[in-house]
């Protein structure tokens, strides 16, 4: 997960059912035509051909593992077709007076968080919820407090570690707290959401030695991060224990060109040169990859690049980038629901979010000794 440099904070408000306006009960509805009764689960699940309890656990997004994609498809489709929407007092859901959630995220311009943002906001509308999202301004946190005024109004909060300064705030209010891609063993919060990032990285370092490289440089990130340090300690333990093998780690900014700068230094710096550059994101990645082709070097003939989310530009660089793919909707998803849970008095569900290694263009065995 990785954040990039903003532009002035803005705030999108997505409603939700619960804001359309209702008409005064005492003014004569001007449109006489009989109204139809509202969908119930158990029309939902005759017209998917399923049971109500298959219907509650698709909706509630709960299905995975218990109930298939197909079964899933035709629950939600029902659904849609009937302009069913669960009724969350007939659940005896304990849930706030607003159904709004505050979505935290280090910067809007990141596509990973827009889509983080698109995963959460899928799973609220399913139950008339509200998504405000809050994007820092400068990729670490907020420059003010935006709950001062907004708290009265918020039911809960869901928000990713790296947005440092925002967490000092929030932390203190009674709002439920979920966190995303966060050191589980933090009590402060009432929920965590996490990706297996260190499986991650043993994917990447497998992936290299099975290519034959032993001079290894990880490009880390240069903001603070407890994902971040995640991918440092798995690094280190994937590649401590292997015979002749050199690591050396360099802070680079979140942003191409100061990625370039902090490669070509470590490029051009005295002693061998690595044959691996293990980056902690795309986009320093993407800075590493100018860096070797400016210094009239190849990829991957001289030099093997990875990175760690599987952006967009991964595909649009050349050649084509390997790295990591993080679901970036999914953890969205599950932090919502796991909000949804924490607010009707449920355990959240547990377990991290496994990772896919994308072997590309950008990775292939050492140059010949």
């Amino acid at each position: 997960m990785t954040a990039s440099r903003g532009s002035t904070p803005a705030v999108l408000i997505v409603e939700s059912e619960a804001c359309v306006h209702h008409p005064d009960p005492a003014v004569p509805d001007p449109d006489p035509t009989p109204r139809q009764a509202r969908p119930t689960s158990r029309d939902v699940a005759r017209a998917a051909g399923v049971s109500q309890a298959t219907v509650s656990l698709v909706l509630g997004d709960k299905w995975r593992g218990r109930v298939s994609e197909r079964t899933a498809r035709l629950v939600r489709g029902a659904a849609d077709e009937l302009g069913y929407r669960p009724n969350l007092a007939a659940r005896n859901l304990r849930l706030g007076r607003t159904r709004t959630a505050l979505l935290v995220v280090p910067a809007l311009t990141n596509e990973f968080f827009a889509r983080v943002y698109t995963g959460a906001a899928a799973v609220a509308a399913r139950y008339g919820f509200g998504v405000v999202l809050y994007p820092s301004p400068e990729g670490v946190g907020p420059a003010r407090d935006p709950f001062a005024s907004a708290r009265a109004a918020l039911d809960g909060v869901i928000a990713s570690s790296m947005a440092a300064d925002a967490l000092r705030t929030i932390r203190g209010t009674d709002l439920p707290l979920v966190m995303l891609d966060s050191d589980p063993a933090d009590p402060g919060a009432a929920a965590h959401v996490n990706l297996d990032i260190a499986d991650g990285m043993r994917q990447v370092t497998d992936h290299l030695l099975t290519l034959g490289h032993r001079r290894f440089l990880h490009l880390s990130s240069a903001v603070p991060s407890w994902t971040f340090d995640v991918r440092g300690r798995a690094l280190a333990a994937c590649l401590g224990g292997v015979p002749d093998v050199s690591v050396r780690t360099v802070a680079a900014p979140l942003e191409v060109n100061g990625a370039r700068v902090a490669t070509e230094r470590a490029l051009t710096a005295p002693g061998p040169r690595p044959t691996a550059l293990v980056c902690d994101d795309d986009i320093v990645a993407a800075g590493a990859c100018k860096a070797v082709r400016r210094l009239g070097l190849r990829v991957p003939e001289d030099v093997s690049v990875t990175g760690f989310d599987d952006l967009a530009l991964a595909t649009a660089v050349e050649p084509e980038l390997t790295t990591v793919r993080l679901p970036a909707e999914r953890i969205g998803e599950r932090g919502m629901a796991a909000l949804l849970d924490v607010l009707a008095g449920r355990p959240p569900e547990r377990g991290d979010l496994p990772v896919t290694l994308m072997p590309r263009g950008s990775s292939g065995p050492p140059p010949a000794a």
